[in-house]
Formats: structure tokens, sequence, C-alpha cells
């Protein structure tokens, strides 16, 4: 079986990309942290997201074994390096956390987990796709109000919302998953096999991806999503999704947390 790949991995408006990547052979997987809302860094202004996501791809890219078994090792070692750093671990808020993404191919399957809004997209012959796990919208409800504020206020909408933005920080593995240390988070590990008959490619990507919808209640735009990457590669989808951004740098038109979101991505064509 020929594979090629295609990838990007790209700051957005923070000062660190906090986004990863594993790109090990026959497995790939993409990672986004989150840091603590306390916002404390480490050793030369580390994030805590940062260091989520690069424990959970590294031990991903590393280690062979089962992606379930892999999976419950980062979010152990994401654990024991937040009390390396003195992290609360009995406080969400100060928890460091990370989505995930991976998949491993196997002759002609592939073995697939994902956590949060980090996603898998496959794409067949005919053009249509599939997205083989859901539950990414953990932030709907807050970008919903994110757009009743927009224009009602000067001040920056983040601080405004300030206490709806912890409310579902303090819901991770209790609403929605993440790789947190936290041992709920198998409750929501989603994992399956998929045939790779009829496959043209599978996407591998963070939210930072996703094209800006002025509608937080629709689903993501896919189709288009889709049809651009089909007519003209990863890169072009992500310079859509950067113009669209930066022609609303406030994040009014379009509800987000920052003008522009850390991406990492990976195309995988057969």
């Amino acid at each position: 079986m020929k594979i090629t790949t295609e990838y990007i991995h790209e700051k957005g408006s923070g000062w660190i990309n906090e986004d990863t990547l594993s790109l090990n052979r026959t497995l790939f997987g993409v990672f986004d942290g989150a840091t603590s809302l306390e916002r404390t860094t480490f050793d030369n202004n580390i994030t805590g997201g940062y260091y989520a996501s690069s424990i959970a791809s590294d031990i991903f890219t590393r280690n062979n074994d089962s992606l379930a078994n892999l999976a419950r090792r980062a979010n152990g070692a994401i654990f024991e390096k937040m009390v390396e750093k003195g992290v609360n671990t009995s406080d969400k808020s100060s928890l460091w956390s990370t989505s995930a993404a991976v998949l491993k191919i196997e002759k002609d399957l592939i073995n697939w987990v994902q956590t949060g809004d980090s996603l898998l997209l496959m794409i067949y012959e005919d053009g249509s796709y599939k997205i083989p796990a859901t539950g990414y919208d953990q932030d709907r409800e807050t970008l919903l109000m994110w757009r009743e504020v927009a224009h009602k206020t000067d001040k920056k909408i983040s601080e405004v919302l300030g206490d709806q933005i912890r409310k579902i920080r303090a819901e991770m593995n209790v609403t929605y998953g993440v790789l947190n240390g936290e041992r709920t988070y198998i409750d929501f590990l989603n994992s399956g096999t998929e045939p790779l008959e009829g496959v043209n490619h599978i996407l591998l990507f963070t939210d930072g991806l996703l094209i800006p919808s002025q509608a937080p209640e629709t689903e993501p735009d896919f189709n288009t999503f889709v049809d651009i990457f089909l007519k003209k590669g990863l890169t072009s989808l992500k310079e859509h999704v950067r113009s669209l951004e930066a022609s609303d740098p406030d994040c009014r038109q379009y509800p987000r947390f920052k003008c522009h979101d850390d991406i990492a991505a990976v195309a995988i064509s057969f």
C-alpha cells in the first residue's frame, strides 16, 4: 500500500504552539493542548498546554502498544508531570489537558482513538466523508453567549465570559473528554476500527483548522472543508481558514477564543 502524507504544524496568535503531531510510519496523531485557567508557565515560559500535548504525542510516537494503552500511559504521564511541577491536581481549573485524535494503519484497517475536539475525518472515492467520533462541541454554549455579547461590549469578551469559561473547564471528563490526568478520562475515550476499502484520504486535525462560523449552533461546515481539501489540498484549506480569521481580528463576527488558533493537521492519502 502506497501512503503519502501532508501535514501542517502552525502557531496561532499565542507565543507558543500548544498543538503537536505524531508521525511514526503507520501511526499518526494530533494533540491540542490547553493550559490551566491560571495561565501558570514553567521553565522559560513553557505552558501547561504545551507540556500536555507534547507528553501525549511523545508517548504515542515512541511506543508500540495498543492505542488504548498508549492513551492511558499518556494520561498518567501528564498527571505525573503536573505533580512534579507543583500543580494542584484537585482543582480542575489548574489542570493541563490535551485533546487527541490518533490512528494506526494495520494492513487493510485503521484502529483509532479520539477524545475532545481533535477530529478524524475519512474521505471516500466518491467524495463522501465520515467522522467516526463526534462529541466535539463542548464550546458551543460558550460561543453562543460570545455571539450575544460581541456587539454589546467593548471589553475583552473572554473576560466578560470568564465565569462561563470556568464552568465549561470544570466539566472536563464530566460532560466531555480530555487527557488531563483524571482517571475519568476513560469514560470519554472514543475508539474503533474502520476498513480502508474505498478510502482515499484520512484527515486528522485540531480545531484550529475548522472553518470559522457565524452560527455556533450549527455543525461545522465539513462540506466546504472537504471540497477545498479535495480541490486544493491541506495548505489551501488552512489558508482559507486564516483568511476568514484575519478578516475578523477581534473575534466578533466569527465567535472564537482567539484570532488565530494553533493548528496541527495531517492528511494521509492512499
